[in-house]
């Protein structure tokens, strides 16, 4: 039986942001309350390490040695200064569609036009997109796995300045 590094590298990471979050708290008398994503973890239907690679080749998804991405907020440049939305869908919802996934990962990308750009030169389809919206510009498309995939390139929030 193998280590997996990466839910050894999760379970540090959660413990360091427990023991973060009760320290900051101090003797505030606060419910404890999630307070971001921590990971994004999900099997893969054939050879994860190609997988795993797809995503460093075609999304830049920097792979660390033990196999897994850390995203670091201070890395990102995006005007809101780092956000991760969650949601829970209705189970009829056909906005995975066209995956058959029960989830669907957003992900931040500085310059969306030029991801789909690159995506397009490698024969990779985009489903739909690029639209613009309140918070941002989004496309859409499926990895080799089936799942569907959200770009993002986040702006800050101005319901009264939509684009098209």
């Amino acid at each position: 039986m193998g280590v997996d590094m990466g839910k050894i590298v999760a379970l540090i990471i959660m413990a360091i942001a427990l023991v973060s979050q009760s320290a900051a708290a101090g003797k505030e008398n606060k419910m404890p309350h999630v307070t971001g994503i921590g990971g994004v973890f999900f099997k893969s239907k054939g050879e994860h390490k190609a997988l795993a690679a797809w995503y460093q080749e075609h999304l830049g998804v920097k792979l660390e040695p033990f196999g897994a991405a850390v995203f670091r907020w201070p890395e990102d440049t995006a005007e809101d200064k780092g956000i991760t939305v969650w949601k829970v869908d209705d189970k009829d919802t056909d906005w995975f569609s066209p995956s058959e996934s029960s989830f669907m990962i957003n992900y931040r990308v500085d310059d969306l036009n030029g991801m789909l750009e690159n995506l397009r030169k490698a024969g990779i389809k985009i489903l739909k997109g690029p639209e613009s919206y309140e918070n941002g510009k989004f496309a859409w498309l499926m990895d080799p796995d089936g799942n569907k995939i959200e770009l993002w390139e986040p702006k800050l929030w101005n319901p009264d300045n939509k684009e098209k």
